[in-house]
């Protein structure tokens, strides 16, 4: 690869670094987007980098943040990802090329439509959503990221609407997915999916990661809470719309 082709990497690195920090979420996207926009490696390796640095960038987190796990929220979200996580890979692998297009659309649609109604809310329910929500949207999560490798929409948007603290949001959803990108790696080097290049990728990327983490730390952005509400909403239209123009592609 070219010094030009890696330095655009770490970039692209930096940002969805930068994102995921903000949100809780979008990792994936971001990084999984503009690599695929820009060609800058196989999809199939970004997606194994996506995982690994998923996992990098929850740990440094936590070494620079002070993360209190919330387990009456976080444990059922895990449990549920999990299922999901399990049944899109191997959902994956049962359908034909098709039936994977068309079930991008429908999500694209789907998630686009949480975006715009989660803007419009103009303020929470007066009590949280009870655990049965809870298990569909986890579920719904996980099916998305083995299936596609971009977790986070649905239980997004569920988290969000939510009367809970933005920062407990933020910290479950890191965790979540970080623990979500973990078991879609181990699903993957069990196959014998993942390659050298995608290893060395990422290796090289972790200081980024690192440094991008130790940066908002040390440095953290006072954004107001509606700002980081258009934020999740931008990005999960973003996402929505990759799904859509991926699905009419196919």
């Amino acid at each position: 690869m070219p010094l030009t082709v890696h330095i655009l990497f770490l970039a692209c690195v930096a940002l969805a670094t930068f994102s995921q920090n903000l949100t809780g979420f979008a990792f994936g996207l971001i990084l999984l987007g503009l690599v695929g926009a820009f060609g800058l490696v196989p999809v199939a390796d970004a997606a194994n980098v996506s995982s690994i640095l998923s996992i990098v960038n929850v740990w440094s987190y936590c070494r620079h943040h002070r993360v209190r796990p919330h387990w009456p929220l976080l444990r059922p979200m895990l449990a549920s990802s999990f299922v999901g996580v399990g049944c899109g890979v191997a959902l994956l692998g049962w359908l034909s090329a098709n039936s994977v297009h068309a079930l991008r659309l429908a999500l694209g649609v789907t998630i686009i439509v949480c975006a715009v109604l989660l803007l419009a809310q103009r303020r929470p329910p007066a009590r949280p959503s009870g655990r049965p929500a809870l298990w569909f949207f986890g579920v719904f999560s996980g099916l998305l990221g083995g299936l596609f490798s971009t977790p986070g929409p649905p239980m997004v948007y569920h988290l969000y609407r939510q009367p809970i603290d933005r920062d407990l949001a933020r910290h479950c959803l890191l965790l979540m997915f970080g623990a979500n990108a973990a078991l879609r790696l181990a699903l993957v080097g069990v196959d014998g999916n993942l390659s050298w290049n995608s290893v060395y990728l990422a290796a090289e990327a972790v200081p980024v990661v690192y440094g991008v983490s130790w940066l908002q730390a040390r440095h953290p952005p006072h954004l107001p809470r509606r700002a980081v509400e258009w934020i999740v909403c931008g990005l999960l239209a973003v996402a929505g719309g990759s799904l859509l123009a991926s699905g009419l592609k196919g």
